[in-house]
């Protein structure tokens, strides 16, 4: 029996495509749990052959789909080969690299604490390169949720920042999130094409990038093994934090904005004490659920017109 009054597909697809909040939520969620498994196979599968498979697959994966939206808007992608560039270095190649990397040499508090000053670098590039400024409730939601997410990765005690020290792979995260920030900023610029065109162009661009390093990295030494973990890490890594997470974002910025965008990324680190809950079996404590409402409370403020 046909239900009249069910929604057809496409109509759900359309509205889904117009939910920014959703999105971007379903973004950190990804990057999170991107997060969690880079640090789960670090030392297994070397960061610059991760970060190059990743966006080889997502190009691979999405082509098909994008091929006819490809064709139509080479005229107006070939206009703006060198923002195009910009966008695949600062979003792709260099960002992500950078990011494996550091996670081989830094501790999980020390990531978390270095993904919550993702929105100030979105609001530092957009004012260095537009003079897009935050607007008062902007500035009260990123220090709200960034309030929450001290709240949680520091388990309530906010004395133990004093004791956070700084290494190389605290250094290559906060250079990765600060590269980040300049692709959020620059995404303002963005040619006016369809989504599938932008992505797919910019992530093979930025698979390119990565060809040079990575086969360095092999010749290094680094080597690769194939087994289970390392195909269900691929093929995780191109489908949910590269192919979805990427559309996701981007349709999140051409629907509110860069600035209005960033605080999602302080839901990172809730997605990610969530997963410690879920799949490690941490405890759930009154300063998760403190930081939470915070981190909720300085998204839903920020995100506002």
């Amino acid at each position: 029996m046909i239900h009249q009054n069910a929604a057809p597909p496409r109509s759900v697809f359309v509205w889904f495509s117009n939910q920014p909040y959703l999105l971007l939520s379903l973004t950190s969620l990804f990057w999170a749990s991107n997060i969690v498994l880079g640090r789960y196979v670090a030392g297994h599968i070397p960061p610059v052959t991760l970060a190059c498979a990743r966006w080889v697959g997502a190009f691979f994966l999405l082509l098909p789909f994008a091929w006819p939206h490809l064709r139509r808007d080479w005229p107006a992608l070939r206009a703006h080969i060198p923002l195009l560039l910009a966008l695949a270095l600062t979003g792709f190649a260099a960002n992500t690299t950078l990011a494996y990397w550091g996670l081989i040499h830094t501790q999980a508090l020390n990531g978390l604490l270095i993904q919550s000053a993702g929105p100030l670098c979105v609001a530092l590039w957009t004012l260095i390169l537009f003079g897009v400024r935050l607007s008062v409730a902007q500035m009260l939601g990123i220090a709200a949720s960034m309030t929450g997410v001290l709240v949680i990765i520091l388990r309530g005690d906010l004395t133990a920042l004093a004791n956070v020290q700084i290494n190389k792979g605290d250094a290559m995260l906060a250079a990765a999130l600060f590269i980040f920030g300049i692709y959020s900023a620059l995404m303002l610029r963005r040619p006016v094409t369809h989504p599938m065109s932008l992505i797919v162009f910019t992530i093979g661009c930025g698979a390119l990038m990565t060809i040079p390093p990575m086969i360095w990295e092999l010749a290094s030494g680094a080597t690769l093994v194939l087994d289970r973990l390392t195909l269900a890490t691929l093929v995780y890594a191109m489908i949910f934090p590269s192919a979805l997470a990427y559309l996701f974002f981007n349709r999140g910025i051409a629907l509110i904005g860069p600035n209005r965008a960033a605080p999602f990324l302080h839901m990172m680190p809730v997605f990610g004490s969530a997963m410690a809950i879920v799949f490690l079996g941490e405890q759930l404590r009154l300063f998760h659920l403190l930081g939470y409402a915070l981190v909720l409370a300085g998204v839903f403020i920020a995100s506002r017109r």
